[in-house]
């Protein structure tokens, strides 16, 4: 973890969590795109970055890829704000440990990172840190195999589904009647996007 918070850039980001969050998603998706986001997986909203404001810092889940469109037709031949037809190109694979020490997880996602740039780890609020991988552009098939290496290591499969939400860094987890912040253990604004 000492790793990870030593090189941590924060490049100029806002101290204040209403603040912090949207600035940051906007590091991470430039050019205003659609994003989709929410306090659960049954609230979630799709709305461009702009639109978000600060209302963004209290989500506590967001797809880790712009969305293409507002909407689009799930698997169940449903509108749905969120689902693989709507779901923009692939921008971060998020990697998630729940069974590992924080401090296995964070040498693995060290590890990761000398394959794909690791743009930042967020805490999940529970007990897992989401690293967050740079592979825009990237062949689904390479990743694919990322992907298997990783949970191999023990990581949750589940984040490869591109429409799938996984933790907003920064934003606000509620368990039972308790609210805690997703703190982003690390963050390098120079990740590649």
């Amino acid at each position: 973890m000492e790793r990870l918070a030593n090189g941590a850039n924060w490049g100029g980001l806002p101290p204040t969590q209403d603040e912090f969050v949207p600035a940051l998603v906007a590091v991470l998706f430039p050019r205003n795109p659609l994003i989709c986001a929410g306090t659960s997986v049954e609230s979630m909203g799709c709305r461009h970055l702009s639109e978000w404001g600060t209302g963004l810092s209290s989500t506590e889940l967001i797809v880790p890829s712009p969305m293409a469109e507002r909407t689009g037709v799930n698997l169940e031949g449903r509108t749905s704000l969120r689902c693989l037809a709507n779901t923009g190109a692939r921008r971060f694979l998020v990697i998630e440990f729940d069974e590992l020490a924080l401090e296995e997880q964070a040498a693995i996602h060290i590890h990761l990172a000398a394959r794909y740039p690791l743009a930042l780890v967020v805490h999940s609020g529970g007990k897992s840190l989401h690293g967050w991988f740079f592979v825009a552009g990237r062949a689904e098939d390479e990743l694919r195999g990322f992907m298997n290496y990783a949970v191999g290591l023990g990581a949750d499969p589940h984040t490869w589904t591109r429409c799938q939400a996984v933790r907003t860094p920064g934003g606000l987890r509620r368990v039972g009647g308790s609210v805690r912040v997703q703190q982003v253990f690390f963050f390098n604004p120079n990740f590649g996007g």
